[in-house]
């Protein structure tokens, strides 16, 4: 095979595959202005719209209007790009992405605390953006005794089908909530009782700080770790004690190891 045939097959592949592992993550799209538009009104559960950038007519305008009202992300791009994700090849310039389960209310998760006769649990992600991360985390929630998930609307990953594929059923179980401020709904919380504890490895050992009653968990983003702002909220910083070379760890096992801490601290894992 020649060189630039070679290359051009494998810029093929990779195109393939960047594709299928875009509508994988995000899944669930809505094509066209009259069905977005249809979904914004019907109240479905929206996560994010891509808007063909420079758009301004009739249809994208409402399209522009419906979302600011119900705070849905919006992200402006090119045509090139809303090509690349269409699967109808008729997209119209606007494509949304719908979330495969519905958001929760945090008197949900309150609720459900209740009905256990537990102190509430719960676990606050700070920008997580993988998918896998998410699923993984919302099935250790559950399994830990957490009584609910919130994430936040803008720089995070939503409700995605791969999302509820790694959660191995645990969607159906724990209620997520998503909030448009994460620092401001822990002082919110904080009101209603709870402390909250945040991962970051210049924190005091885990196995040091009170874990027990009504209580909080930040995961921060993959990257960066929890922001500055949400981390100045949280009454504790929790590391993990570690001693590889190695001194970091995946969102969802660093999720893991504190959830099952806090569960052990609590007895029974929240039972």
């Amino acid at each position: 095979m020649r060189d630039n045939q070679r290359n051009d097959y494998k810029h093929s592949r990779n195109d393939k595959h960047t594709r299928r592992e875009e509508n994988d993550i995000e899944s669930l799209t809505i094509e066209g202005r009259n069905a977005v538009i249809e979904a914004l009104r019907s109240g479905r559960t929206i996560d994010k719209i891509l808007i063909l950038d420079g758009c301004q007519d009739g249809p994208i305008a409402t399209i522009r209007k419906e979302a600011k009202k119900a705070g849905i992300m919006m992200k402006f791009v090119s045509r090139d790009r809303l090509d690349q994700i269409s699967e109808t090849g008729a997209h119209q310039g606007v494509i949304a992405y719908a979330a495969a389960y519905s958001y929760s209310e945090i008197d949900d998760i309150f609720n459900l605390a209740e009905e256990k006769g537990e102190s509430p649990f719960v676990f606050l992600l700070d920008n997580i953006e993988d998918p896998h991360n998410l699923g993984a985390i919302i099935r250790t929630a559950n399994i830990a005794g957490a009584h609910g998930v919130i994430i936040p609307k803008n720089r995070a990953v939503g409700l995605t089908a791969t999302v509820a594929k790694t959660s191995a059923g645990a969607l159906n179980y724990t209620p997520v909530v998503k909030v448009t401020n994460m620092a401001r709904t822990i002082e919110e919380l904080k009101k209603r009782g709870m402390w909250f504890v945040c991962a970051d490895m210049d924190g005091q050992p885990m196995y040091n700080l009170d874990l027990k009653g009504s209580i909080g968990l930040v995961i921060g983003n993959e990257g960066s770790g929890v922001s500055k702002l949400v981390r100045e909220k949280c009454d504790m910083i929790a590391a993990i004690p570690m001693k590889g070379e190695i001194n970091s760890l995946n969102a969802s096992v660093a999720a893991g190891v504190l959830g099952f801490e806090i569960a052990r601290q609590r007895g029974g894992y929240g039972k």
